[in-house]
C-alpha cells in the first residue's frame, strides 16, 4: 500500500463484475427462500450477501479510485464482515436443528446457551473486524487497524472450530442413540435415496459451510499477519480463490441445502419436505 495506490495493485474490473451478479444471484435467491419459509433467523445469511455486493460493487469503483480513503474503507468492511453475519445464521440453525429432533440430552452445549454463545463470540468477532477494517483505512492506524482485524479472526476461529465440535458431537450422539424424529427422517432418506432431505442434510450443509468459512478465516488471519506489503495482500488473485470462491460457494450450498426445507420456520415445527420447495 502507498500513497497513490491503496490496494497495491489495480483492483479487476472483470473479476469485480463477475461476484457482484455471483453474490447479486445467490443472495437473491436466499432472500426469496427467506421469505417463502418466513425462517428469519436465516436472515443474518442474507444480509452477509448483500455485504458482499456491496463490497465488490465498491472494488469496482476502486479501480478509478485508487486515492480514495472512503471506498477502500467501505469495501475491506464489507467483504470481511460478511462471513460473521453466516456464521451466525449456522449457530441458530444448529440450535433449531437439536431441538427439531427433540435431543436437547445429547447436544454437548445446552440448546438453551448454545445461540447465546457462538452468537456472543461472533458479535465481538463482527466488531474487533469492523473497527480494524475502519482503522486500516488511515495510513496512521492501518497497522493498528490490521492487528485489530487479527484479533476478530482469531475470534472467529476459536468459536467456529469449537461450534464444529459441538456439531459432531451432537451428530455422532444422534446417530448412536436415534430419537424417534431423527429416526423416522433417516428410514425414510433410506427408502428414498440419498436426495431426500433430512436432518442429516442440514447438518451436512453446516459442516461445508464451515469448513469454508474456516479456510477463508485462515487465509485472511496469514493474509493481515504478513501485513501489507506481503505476498498475499498484494496480490489480488488470493482474495478471489480463498475468499470471494469460497463464500460464493457456501451460499450456494446453503441454497441447495436450506435448511427451511426440514426445520420450517425454526419455531419447533418441520415442514413436509413432499410440499414445500424452496
Amino acid at each position: 500500500m502507498n500513497g497513490d495506490n491503496l490496494y497495491g495493485y489495480i483492483p479487476s474490473l472483470a473479476a469485480a463484475i463477475i461476484f457482484i451478479v455471483l453474490f447479486a444471484v445467490t443472495s437473491a435467491y436466499h432472500g426469496y427462500q427467506l421469505t417463502k419459509a418466513r425462517c428469519w433467523y436465516f436472515i443474518p445469511f442474507v444480509v452477509g450477501g448483500l455485504f458482499q455486493v456491496i463490497g465488490y460493487i465498491c472494488r469496482l469503483v476502486g479501480h478509478n479510485n485508487l486515492k480514495s480513503v472512503a471506498v477502500y474503507a467501505m469495501q475491506s468492511l464489507f467483504i470481511l464482515l460478511a462471513p460473521p453475519l453466516y456464521a451466525a445464521s449456522v449457530y441458530m440453525v444448529l440450535g433449531r436443528t437439536v431441538t427439531y429432533l427433540r435431543a436437547e440430552n445429547l447436544s454437548l452445549v445446552s440448546v438453551r446457551w448454545m445461540t447465546k454463545i457462538f452468537v456472543s463470540g461472533d458479535v465481538i468477532s463482527f466488531l474487533l473486524q469492523a473497527a480494524g477494517g475502519g482503522l486500516m483505512a488511515s495510513a496512521s492506524s492501518k497497522d493498528l487497524g490490521s492487528n485489530i482485524v487479527i484479533g476478530g479472526l482469531v475470534v472467529q476461529l476459536l468459536f467456529f472450530g469449537f461450534f464444529v465440535i459441538v456439531a459432531a458431537v451432537f451428530h455422532f450422539r444422534v446417530t448412536r442413540h436415534p430419537t424417534t424424529k431423527s429416526q423416522t427422517q433417516r428410514d425414510l432418506c433410506s427408502h428414498r435415496g440419498w436426495r431426500q432431505r433430512s436432518w442429516v442434510t442440514v447438518l451436512l450443509g453446516l459442516y461445508i459451510v464451515s469448513a469454508l468459512i474456516l479456510i477463508r478465516s485462515v487465509f485472511r488471519l496469514i493474509e493481515y499477519k504478513y501485513g501489507f506489503d506481503g505476498y498475499l495482500m498484494t496480490h489480488e488473485a488470493f482474495m478471489y480463490v480463498f475468499d470471494a470462491l469460497l463464500m460464493f460457494g457456501a451460499m450456494v450450498v446453503m441454497n441447495v441445502y436450506h435448511p427451511a426445507v426440514i426445520l420450517g420456520d425454526g419455531k419447533g415445527v418441520g415442514v413436509d419436505t413432499e410440499t414445500v420447495q424452496l
